[in-house]
């Protein structure tokens, strides 16, 4: 699947996020209160009802990079799946950007970088809030 994919995501699309996550709280917070949060379905992979093998993926995947899956059933993983969102939220015009050479690479590697950092940034700002 290409970056631009993305563009063609469908609504509704279901948001598998971290539950115990500070920063990932944050922004289904954010969407929760999203003039357009109809678009959005989120599930916490921290339920204890939720079962990754059901979706034909596993636990750790899922805590490795954002998953969603929009209303056709196609997934997006790791930064497409941050544009798929994005694009069902009516932000095109920045998903578009986000796919340009250069720009597209570039939000790929830190979103890398983020994924692996989010918890521990998380911990660090939210302590940094409360001194």
């Amino acid at each position: 699947m290409t970056r631009r994919a993305t563009l063609s995501a469908r609504a509704p699309v279901t948001l598998f996020h971290d539950g115990h996550c500070p920063l990932c709280q944050r922004e289904v917070a954010w969407l929760a209160r999203h003039p357009r949060r109809e678009r959005i379905l989120l599930v916490d992979i921290q339920a204890p009802d939720f079962d990754a093998t059901a979706l034909g993926s596993s636990f750790a995947a899922m805590m490795g990079r954002l998953h969603v899956r929009d209303a056709t059933g196609r997934w997006f993983v790791g930064m497409d799946a941050s544009r798929a969102l994005y694009a069902v939220l009516g932000y095109r015009r920045l998903v578009w950007l986000s796919t340009l050479p250069g720009i597209g690479g570039a939000m790929d590697a830190g979103y890398r970088w983020f994924a692996r950092r989010r918890i521990r940034l998380g911990r660090w700002l939210k302590r940094r809030g409360k001194d």
